[in-house]
């Protein structure tokens, strides 16, 4: 089995590529991390075909260790393979700061340059990636991403500090990071050394005050069952980073339940591009509906219990019925026009699952009593 090196390998990016390697790839990561002793690397370096070098300094409490543990560490990382005669592909993730004229940028301009010359020296292939501002599950809040520290501190209940609302971001998602490195194995991999183009990996503009709203936005409709809506990709992607940082004993929400003879109904999850999904206990030989929607559609599926779910359309007689059980997972579309009702046929509570295409609203209910038997309907 062929070898990867990851240095910064336990930090944010470091531990979602070793994740993605462990679960798709037939190659054998290792993990080497600037506390660990230097006196790992050579034997690490001497096994390995690929390394990603991600280890670095970002928020020092010296300025000094810019330079040490970017561009040091990453001369040592070259002299060491010098050494040995080895030349294995390395992919390097620095910054779009490197354009810069700053302590960090300038670091990792000559973490660059020092990659650039082994590569040239040696004949190993260099590729170089300047990541913008990454986001994603793991990533450590109150240190170098400000969507970590939103993300976390508005699960937890803390405060946000916002001086300037209207700076714009450029954020990019780990993943699509990781997908992009996934390419730089072997056998397909580019074989040219340099920078990697700005435009491989896809990004998203937001000022920081949109930001902040966006998550905040999302804790208040995950403690109402919404849900964002998933049709725009930054919104799924920032959401999955928001509920990662939401603690443990706040992952569990009590539903309210809607309880008479019938039964019980709660609503479990409403969006307002996918529509609302409930879920009913209803007790034996009781009908929920005999109702009909005008435009709203819906889906009823019988998780256990046995159930008749009985339909006519409004201006006609004929009545279609539909026997489901639990057992079978059968599923059925209740559409505009149709008056419906579903009965408990057996002795024990029946538990289905609704999904309707629109939240309800009480305004404009779109929920019209009418009887599926018609003779009900004359009596009445």
């Amino acid at each position: 089995m062929n070898s990867i090196l990851i240095t910064g390998g336990r930090g944010f990016l470091g531990r979602n590529l070793a994740a993605r390697l462990h679960a798709v790839s037939e190659w054998e990561p290792l993990v080497f991390d600037l506390d660990d002793h230097p006196a790992k690397l050579p034997a690490l370096l001497a096994r390995a075909d690929v390394i990603y070098h991600l280890a670095g300094v970002n928020r020092p409490r010296d300025v000094r260790e810019y330079e040490s543990g970017n561009t040091g560490f990453t001369l040592q990382l070259c002299n060491l393979l010098r050494q040995a005669g080895r030349r294995p592909r390395v992919v390097f993730s620095s910054s779009v700061q490197a354009a810069l004229d700053n302590p960090y940028g300038v670091s990792k301009l000559r973490a660059e340059t020092a990659l650039l010359e082994f590569a040239a020296d040696a004949g190993a292939a260099v590729r170089i990636y300047r990541l913008k501002n990454l986001f994603g599950k793991w990533c450590r809040p109150n240190y170098n991403s400000v969507t970590a520290t939103f993300c976390y501190n508005v699960a937890n209940g803390l405060p946000l500090r916002i001086e300037e609302p209207e700076h714009r971001l450029e954020l990019t998602y780990v993943d699509d990071v990781v997908d992009a490195f996934l390419l730089e194995l072997p056998p397909d991999a580019p074989r040219e050394s340099g920078l990697v183009s700005a435009t491989a990996i896809p990004s998203v503009s937001v000022t920081v005050g949109e930001l902040a709203e966006r998550i905040r936005s999302f804790h208040a409709m995950r403690l109402r069952q919404q849900l964002p809506d998933f049709c725009d990709e930054f919104n799924r992607r920032l959401y999955a980073t928001y509920l990662s940082h939401v603690p443990a004993a706040a992952r569990e929400v009590a539903l309210p339940a809607k309880r008479d003879t019938r039964g019980a109904l709660v609503e479990f999850i409403k969006s307002p591009s996918g529509g609302q999904v409930f879920v009913s206990r209803t007790a034996p030989g009781v009908t929920r509906g005999n109702h009909y929607h005008h435009t709203k559609t819906e889906k009823f599926l019988v998780v256990e219990g046995e159930g008749l779910l009985r339909m006519r359309q409004v201006d006609g007689d004929e009545v279609v019925e539909y026997r489901l059980h639990g057992g079978n997972f059968q599923v059925v579309d209740i559409p505009p026009g149709f008056t419906h009702s579903i009965q408990n046929l057996g002795r024990s509570e029946m538990v289905t699952l609704f999904w309707a295409s629109e939240v309800f609203d009480p305004q404009r209910p779109d929920t019209y009593a009418c009887p599926v038997d018609q003779m009900e309907e004359h009596l009445v």
